[in-house]
């Protein structure tokens, strides 16, 4: 029974430890000034939230690329960034995306601030949708310890099921852009939209029918809203299930995100 007693005693010594030595982890982040956290907000469905194979590149820290947790918390960033649901999480674009623009400048920390959720729709994202309400309040919860630079979206697979969701798209995304921009206070805010997979365009038993109606919105959106760019999607393969981006190709999508939201914020404003 002392043996039992002693045994459990050092169980929970160990559990403490474990526990203690999160908390420090935790705490041991140190943010810079407010100026030189640069935050990102990651919004859209599944593939920006990400359901690639993680790796040890995804869950190898860089020191200057932090996530905002889900309990608000800032914390090293490592894939998966996203925790939308309890299982089934893994690489998106968002972690790779953040190692570039943080070894682009090495001034400054990079702050991710997740909110995609799998299989929602553009109108759960647009102004008064319970999605678009929740990143606006994470963003300002983030705006305390940091600047925003920019947004990255991914979605449309959703709204590639039918012709009307895909044929009013691209303006209901041009509206929600207008509105983020405005609750948030950055009207020049950059904007980069991902398009999604073009192995929609052959999906199996006709499940996206006009995903290729969503891809020529997405890419007209430079067109028609200021300070916007738009990520192609070409070449880049899933992991098997026709919807989800492989992990290799959400790092390859991560770095072009990168590219469009570099050449936008070097782009003079009027």
């Amino acid at each position: 029974m002392k043996k039992l007693l002693g045994l459990l005693s050092i169980i929970v010594c160990v559990l403490i430890g474990l526990s203690s030595q999160a908390e420090t982890s935790n705490a041991s982040v140190q943010l810079p000034k407010k100026e030189k956290l640069h935050l990102y907000l990651l919004m859209g469905q599944s593939n920006m939230a990400g359901r690639g194979e993680l790796g040890k590149e995804d869950t190898t820290p860089h020191a200057r690329v932090l996530v905002l947790s889900t309990n608000n918390t800032w914390e090293p960033a490592v894939e998966p960034i996203t925790r939308d649901r309890k299982s089934g999480l893994g690489v998106g674009p968002g972690f790779a995306f953040g190692k570039v623009m943080a070894v682009k400048d090495p001034s400054v920390t990079v702050g991710l601030v997740p909110c995609a959720v799998g299989g929602t729709p553009l109108k759960r994202w647009e102004k008064g949708g319970d999605l678009y309400e929740r990143a606006v309040k994470r963003a300002k919860f983030a705006m305390k310890d940091g600047t925003l630079k920019g947004v990255l979206w991914h979605q449309g697979e959703s709204d590639s099921g039918t012709q009307t969701n895909a044929d009013s798209y691209g303006m209901r995304l041009a509206h929600m852009i207008h509105d983020l921009r405005t609750d948030l206070g950055f009207t020049n805010l950059p904007f980069v939209a991902g398009k999604i997979g073009e192995f929609l365009y052959d999906r199996k038993e006709d499940k996206s029918p006009f995903a290729r109606m969503v891809n020529e919105a997405l890419g007209k959106i430079p067109e028609t809203v200021p300070l916007t760019a738009c990520a192609e999607s070409h070449g880049l393969t899933h992991k098997g299930d026709e919807v989800h981006f492989n992990a290799v190709s959400q790092r390859e999508f991560g770095r072009r995100y990168a590219v469009e939201m570099l050449r936008l914020q070097k782009t003079p404003q009027k």
